[in-house]
């Protein structure tokens, strides 16, 4: 057990892949742990961010096997494992922390936790990757360009927002200047997001190297290519809104540049500022969801799938927001789309 107290010493932060070839199977379980159905509606929002019977419709909805089988041949519920995917994003943690909670030893914990966040990445990650998409059909375009519009926008075909965002990760010991943000001052990774007005990322693109510009990653994501096949529909244009980093085309709209606008440009840039924030709040709810990503010395490159983790509780954040609705639904005053219609699509 001394061998297993210096190496957390040494770790500091209890690192998931160190621990799993030093910790014993005879971890010390807890002899009481959480059992779902005693649980609360508040309780259950508290520690997996959905209540407990949205947790079984999400299970459902996501076609979660009745039971995980790892790779060490562990297995788990079905259930249980979306609670242990869901309690480790929800906040910085450490898997002998969750011990108490569902009485496995950390090696189960780590294990299980991969095989839902990997099964739900291979399934799902489509959600994220293209714009063609019943809930994005043209009438539903219409409804968010319009919605828009009556917030205050002078566009009257903007569906959306554009933007880049640099997620902090632990410093790495090797191509650490690849990763580097000189504009954040931090190591990290960028994506690009397309955020609705209703709440909803449309589209995810990443992870790119933190030293990358937005243009940059705007071109290599190629989205204005899936924007001309899927928002063009006869002589109408759909666009979206993002800010002076991107270039202007038929399908991105960016402010007015340089230090002298006329008053119609000013007034142009200040009334697209105003509706744009909504971006900042999507980004503020995955984080504030799921806190884990937001914990810069447990996201470490080489050693875990951080860019999986972002573009997982990414599609769990477009689930909440379809089950609760979200800030940007209600400012906007527009329902988003059921979640079986999300995630079937």
């Amino acid at each position: 057990m001394a061998a297993n107290i210096n190496l957390l010493a040494a770790v500091e932060d209890n690192d998931d892949l160190l621990l799993l070839s030093a910790l014993k199977e005879d971890d010390i379980l807890p002899e009481r742990y959480i059992n779902l159905h005693e649980l609360t509606n508040d309780q259950c929002r508290k520690w997996f961010r959905f209540t407990r019977e949205d947790l079984f419709t999400l299970k459902a909805t996501l076609l979660l096997p009745d039971e995980f089988h790892c790779s060490n041949r562990t297995t788990c519920p079905g259930i249980d494992g979306l609670c242990i995917l869901l309690r480790r994003l929800s906040y910085p943690n450490r898997l002998e922390d969750l011990k108490h909670f569902f009485g496995r030893s950390t090696s189960e914990l780590s294990h299980i936790f991969n095989t839902v966040l990997n099964y739900i990445y291979d399934m799902h990650n489509h959600l994220l990757d293209n714009l063609d998409k019943p809930w994005l059909s043209h009438d539903h375009l219409e409804d968010m360009s319009r919605s828009i519009h009556y917030q205050g926008s002078p566009l009257t075909n903007c569906w959306g927002f554009i933007d880049g965002t640099v997620r902090p990760i632990c410093r790495p010991k090797q191509n650490q200047k690849l990763v580097f943000n000189g504009h954040k001052r931090v190591h990290g990774l960028k994506y690009q997001s397309i955020v609705t007005p209703n709440g909803m990322i449309a589209h995810l693109y990443g992870p790119i190297e933190g030293r990358r510009h937005d243009a940059g990653m705007l071109r290599e994501s190629d989205v204005e290519k899936d924007m001309s096949e899927n928002m063009t529909f006869r002589n109408n244009v759909f666009c979206v809104y993002g800010d002076p980093a991107y270039p202007v085309s038929p399908y991105i709209i960016a402010p007015y540049r340089g230090g002298v606008m006329t008053a119609n440009q000013a007034l142009f840039n200040k009334k697209m500022s105003a509706v744009r924030i909504c971006v900042e709040w999507t980004f503020g709810k995955l984080l504030t969801l799921f806190a884990f990503l937001d914990f810069k010395k447990n996201q470490k490159l080489y050693l875990q799938p951080v860019g999986k983790y972002y573009k997982v509780a990414a599609i769990l954040t477009n689930c909440h927001t379809c089950l609760y609705g979200s800030e940007t639904s209600s400012f906007f005053q527009l329902d988003p789309p059921s979640i079986q219609e999300y995630i079937h699509n």
